[in-house]
């Protein structure tokens, strides 16, 4: 076998000849080598490939900031707030330095600035909440090593695909799976998961036309499409329906319970209670566009050549039947499940968690759940357990870091002073009705994220919306839940979110079938937020207008 960089037909000789050798160099190379000076272009790209204009753009930014911005005689404190703000927002949004790098630039940045003590801002980065990330990150690793998504998937869509086939049908089937994956681990983590079983699915059909097969190839194309954006989608529309589904939720309970400390929290349970309704008007409204938008009369007829229950059923022999194992991670997930949804139940009959004086929360069941993992036998070889500490090396640590930042920062704007100032820009919806209040704070946090992550966006407006509620005496739910809803309508560009960057790297998607399919769901999304949270939202946060 070649070695690795070696050449068909290379000699000994050839080996030991000096790479560093140029077989030809031109005059300008050679005068610039030998006066010890690099062209300006190499230069200027060994500048561009080490991201140095990005990783200056954040330290420029925030000298100038704290040089040249007056905030009105409120003191440096908030005016060093906003320049550390535009630090780690730079580096965020023009990827200077890995995600979790930037992520930890607060640790350093915060005291460094007189923003907050060193041991302030590092308590910032672990707490019920982050566990909670952290053991359903475990949860969904081990649901991916035994391959419990693709087998659920594989049966879903069998009992969908029909005979002959029926692409709305199959549609709802994908994007239903992908959605009921969502709402128990990270949305980004469920669309990596099962947007190979999609493409699976998609490699069946063919990529070229024969002769007289463009009509059926366009339809096969169209369909395909679908396919992809249904996943995507259904990934955030699942994700909103609990709080493990996305970030943007963990970091709305996580601000909620720092700003307001003294209103109910808002637990796993009461958040899909509300969450679950809107989740499913937004799935109804993604499988009824998916399915006028891309499929015809003749989808059907095109697929049915090339998709049938036969295929589904071969691909699901191949995994054979359930395992021991399988079936011990689903029972670890079911009881997680159960605790989540019994901790807390109603005023009159308490959950569980009243046995323990309420001291734990939804973290503390899901890493003594994740833990049991590390316990239960395999049954595959003597020794081994569900899960071992190598398989956890694909945790997603930037994702926790960011949710860290993310609560560091919410806390150095509420001990800087710096919501107050910047949420008297969104005074005039003082005395506004709530018709108004939720559909402006929606499309306000919905248009940021086009723009840059959902967890960033949730980061940025919240501890806005959460000053602005108190000057404006309306409950904060009206404006911390519509932004923490705007912020995952990121459905219009690649870089909205990192399940949109999965989407299109497929290769199926455009930036124009992104708009076209996604803007019609964030209206809906605005307009079932408007009509669901002043109603439903109001009986189970307790909401009477008033903070």
């Amino acid at each position: 076998m070649e070695k690795p960089g070696s050449f068909d037909g290379s000699s000994s000789e050839d080996a030991g000849t000096p790479l560093l050798l140029p077989v030809h160099r031109d005059d300008a190379t050679t005068t610039a080598t030998a006066g010890g000076r690099r062209p300006a272009s190499s230069r200027l790209r060994a500048l561009l490939a080490h991201k140095y204009p990005a990783i200056a753009s954040g330290p420029v930014a925030c000298a100038a900031i704290c040089a040249l911005v007056d905030l009105g005689g409120a003191g440096a404190a908030p005016r060093n707030m906003l320049g550390v703000l535009a630090w780690v927002f730079l580096w965020w949004v023009t990827d200077a330095v890995p995600l979790g790098v930037a992520s930890m630039a607060p640790l350093f940045l915060f005291p460094a600035f007189g923003i907050s003590s060193a041991d302030s801002v590092a308590k910032a980065y672990m707490d019920d909440v982050i566990a909670l990330v952290l053991g359903s990150f475990i949860l969904a690793l081990a649901i991916e090593r035994y391959h419990i998504h693709r087998r659920l998937a594989l049966n879903i869509t069998l009992r969908f695909c029909g005979d002959p086939v029926r692409p709305s049908l199959l549609l709802l089937g994908i994007t239903g799976t992908t959605a009921f994956v969502s709402m128990w681990i990270h949305n980004t983590a469920c669309t990596v998961m099962m947007m190979p079983v999609a493409t699976g699915i998609l490699q069946r059909f063919p990529r070229g036309a024969g002769a007289g097969q463009e009509e059926e190839e366009q339809e096969v194309r169209r369909f395909s499409k679908a396919v992809v954006l249904g996943v995507v989608y259904a990934s955030a529309v699942g994700g909103m329906a609990t709080l493990t589904g996305t970030g943007v939720n963990i970091i709305l309970v996580g601000m909620w319970s720092a700003y307001f400390p003294e209103k109910e929290p808002i637990t796993f349970s009461s958040w899909m209670s509300f969450g679950l309704p809107v989740a499913l008007a937004m799935f109804l409204a993604l499988w009824v566009t998916l399915c006028f938008m891309y499929c015809s009369n003749n989808t059907g007829k095109a697929l049915s050549a090339y998709l049938d229950g036969s295929h589904l059923r071969r691909e699901l022999s191949l995994l054979g039947p359930m395992a021991f194992a399988e079936k011990m991670v689903l029972a670890v997930f079911g009881g997680l499940i159960v605790l989540w949804m019994t901790r807390n139940l109603t005023d009159d009959i308490p959950g569980w968690g009243v046995l323990f004086h309420n001291q734990v929360g939804d973290g503390t069941v899901t890493i003594m759940m994740a833990t049991l993992l590390f316990i239960i036998p395999s049954g595959k070889s003597e020794g081994e357990k569900l899960m071992d500490w190598d398989k956890c090396r694909k945790l997603q640590w930037n994702i926790v870091l960011l949710l860290g930042a993310g609560f560091a920062i919410a806390d150095g704007f509420r001990t800087s002073g710096l919501t107050g100032i910047l949420s008297d820009g969104l005074r005039f919806l003082e005395g506004a009705p709530t018709l108004v209040i939720v559909p402006v704070a929606c499309v306000f946090s919905g248009v940021i994220t086009e723009f840059m992550s959902d967890d960033s966006t949730t980061t940025l407006v919240l501890p806005l919306f959460a000053e602005l509620a108190r000057s404006i005496e309306v409950h904060p739910a009206l404006l911390m839940i519509s932004g923490a809803i705007g912020a995952q309508l990121s459905y219009l560009f690649p870089t909205g979110s990192p399940s949109n960057v999965v989407g299109f790297s497929t290769g199926h998607i455009t930036i124009k079938d992104l708009v076209a399919t996604g803007l019609p769901l964030k209206v809906v999304g605005v307009a079932a937020l408007t009509v669901l949270l002043p109603t439903l939202g109001s009986v189970i946060f307790g909401m009477d207008n008033k903070s």
